[in-house]
C-alpha cells in the first residue's frame, strides 16, 4: 500500500513542534506542553484524522497479508476479521477528514481504498471519482479504481486505467497488471460466467506484459549505453 507523504508533510508544517505525532522506528508520541495550545483549525483536524487513518490502514494491510499466508483456516479467519475491523476504523477517520476538508483528495482516495477492501466496490468507485475530480490524473486513485473495475468485471474500464497509468507511471501500471493476473487466476480456479471474455482479457494482459517487459529492457539498454 502506498502512503501519500504529502499530507504527512503538511501536518508537520501546520502543527509545528507542539503537535502530537506518532513516530516510527521505535519512537513514541510527544507530550503536549502544559500551556494551553491554540485550537486546531479544521484543516489541521482533517490532517490528524487522515494520519490516524493511514496508520490504521497500514496495520489492516499487514493483517490482510497475514491472512493470505496463513495455512490454518482459524488463523486466516481471525486475521481477516481483525483486518476488516481495522479498515472500518480507518474508513471512519478518512470520512472525518473529508468532512473537515472536502478538498483533501488523499482522504477521498483512501475512502475508496478502505471501501474496496471491505468489498463495497461501487461505493469505492464513487470515492475515487471524487478524488480525481479534485486532482485530475492522481495516479494512486487511477490504479485503485482500476482494481475496483476488475472486481466489478468492468474489464474495458480496467484496461483504460492501465493504459492511462502506463503513459505516466510505470510502477503503478505494473501493480494494476499484477492485480489483473491475480484476478484471472482466481477466475480460472472457480467458474467463470463468461469464459470467452476471460480468455480475451487474459490474452490482452499477456500482450501488455510482453510490451512492458520489452520497453523496460530497451530502457535499461539505453541507460547502460549512456554511461559508455
Amino acid at each position: 500500500m502506498r502512503i501519500s507523504s504529502g499530507v504527512l508533510f503538511l501536518a508537520a508544517m501546520l502543527s509545528g513542534a507542539g503537535a502530537a505525532v506518532a513516530a516510527g522506528g521505535g519512537g513514541g508520541t510527544m507530550n503536549m506542553p502544559s500551556a494551553r495550545m491554540p485550537e486546531q483549525t479544521p484543516e489541521e483536524k482533517a490532517i490528524s484524522a487522515y494520519n490516524a487513518g493511514v496508520r490504521g490502514v497500514k496495520k489492516a494491510d499487514e493483517l490482510t497479508a497475514e491472512a493470505a499466508q496463513a495455512t490454518d483456516q482459524g488463523r486466516r479467519d481471525k486475521a481477516t476479521k481483525r483486518a476488516n475491523d481495522g479498515y472500518r476504523k480507518a474508513l471512519s477517520k478518512f470520512e472525518r477528514a473529508a468532512e473537515l476538508n472536502p478538498s483533501m483528495h488523499e482522504a477521498w482516495n483512501y475512502i475508496g481504498y478502505t471501501k474496496r477492501k471491505l468489498g463495497d466496490y461501487e461505493a469505492a468507485l464513487g470515492a475515487y471519482d471524487r478524488a480525481l475530480s479534485i486532482r485530475p490524473g492522481f495516479p494512486e486513485a487511477i490504479e485503485y479504481r482500476g482494481e475496483a473495475y476488475i472486481r466489478l468485471n468492468r474489464l474495458d474500464d480496467a484496461k483504460r486505467a492501465y493504459l492511462d497509468l502506463y503513459a505516466g507511471n510505470r510502477a503503478l501500471s505494473e501493480q494494476l497488471l499484477t492485480a489483473m493476473r491475480a484476478w484471472i487466476a482466481t477466475q480460472r480456479a472457480g467458474t467463470s460466467d463468461n469464459p470467452a471474455a476471460l480468455d480475451e482479457f487474459e490474452k490482452w494482459v499477456q500482450e501488455r506484459s510482453a510490451i512492458a517487459a520489452q520497453t523496460a529492457a530497451l530502457t535499461r539498454e539505453g541507460t547502460a549505453a549512456s554511461w559508455k
